[in-house]
């Protein structure tokens, strides 16, 4: 039985992971958290201070952790320092041999970095990962399925609908909206990250898919299946350089969250990196190696609307 400690599981990828976890009979595991909490889920949770090495080295040698998941969210220097240190106490652990970073989404780069300041974090997360003699896979997904489906499906994210408002037949389309792109629910994410904690080599990039389609092909898809025609809107590259996008109804769902400049820029951002099929397009390598996993599609998803 491999010992797996969950740092950031009480958030929102973290808390989807935990649930299916539990389950397992072949890992034991155990969540990292910065204040008490008790058990989630049955799973029983440990009180760490992120910004201690060398005693967060000591508690995973002490619960002989062997696999490290990261799923510490982007707020604050959560990334920048937390998750950093947490890599530095695994590498100096000696029960440690696995660590995954916070990444659960595309495929990112520095230079998304220089125009998403969050990402710094990972950036250096990633470059302190290659340094060090731990073995790691950073889990990439793709677009959230649960973003385009607020209050259908079960989900522990929070709501962020971007370009397609199927409850209100809206759709804002970013570019050309040919380009395709990987979309996956966040309980197939948790199933296909637990799976692989019993594959004996990990790849840098471990890579899943729910489905694949470009935006026209998603508002088509939705037209099919709910039988109505869908008011399409298309935001132009200029437009989202300069971070606005067309505001569609389900965007009040996010505005309770943060400021609509900040989420307007955030939707942006998302959008102009779907333009680039090497970002966003990931391919469900992790689907063949696990044939078991039927992971939820968009016509899945769209049919919810239906109910």
């Amino acid at each position: 039985m491999v010992q797996v400690a969950i740092a950031g599981g009480t958030g929102d990828v973290g808390r989807t992971i935990v649930e299916i976890i539990k389950d397992n009979p072949r890992h034991e595991a155990v969540i990292l958290t910065r204040k008490p909490i008790g058990d989630i889920f049955g799973v029983p949770s440990l009180v760490v201070d992120y910004t201690n090495v060398n005693s967060l080295r000591e508690i995973l040698e002490e619960h002989k952790i062997h696999t490290v998941i990261s799923a510490i969210g982007y707020e604050g220097d959560a990334p920048g320092v937390s998750q950093l240190n947490l890599i530095k106490a695994a590498e100096a652990s000696v029960a440690t041999v696995r660590f995954v970073p916070s990444a659960f989404a595309c495929v990112y780069t520095p230079e998304m970095a220089e125009t998403f300041p969050p990402l710094r974090g990972y950036i250096r997360a990633i470059e302190e990962l290659r340094k060090s003699t731990l073995e790691w896979t950073s889990f990439l997904n793709g677009y959230f399925m649960d973003y385009f489906a607020p209050g259908k499906i079960k989900s522990y994210l929070r709501p962020f609908p971007t370009v397609i408002d199927i409850e209100h037949r809206v759709a804002a389309i970013p570019g050309n909206g040919d380009v395709p792109i990987t979309f996956t629910y966040s309980f197939d994410v948790a199933r296909f990250v637990v799976s692989s904690l019993d594959l004996e080599e990990w790849p840098e990039e471990s890579r899943m898919a729910g489905d694949i389609l470009t935006w026209n092909e998603l508002v088509s898809l939705a037209e099919e299946i709910l039988g109505s025609e869908f008011e399409v809107h298309h935001d132009d590259i200029g437009k989202l350089k300069r971070s606005e996008v067309t505001e569609l109804p389900v965007h009040s769902i996010v505005y309770k969250q943060m400021p609509k400049s900040e989420a307007q820029a955030m939707s942006a951002a998302f959008s102009l990196w779907a333009q680039d099929a090497n970002i966003m397009h990931i391919l469900g390598e992790l689907n063949t190696k696990f044939p078991d996993i039927h992971p939820l599609t968009i016509r899945g998803l769209v049919e919810k609307y239906r109910q």
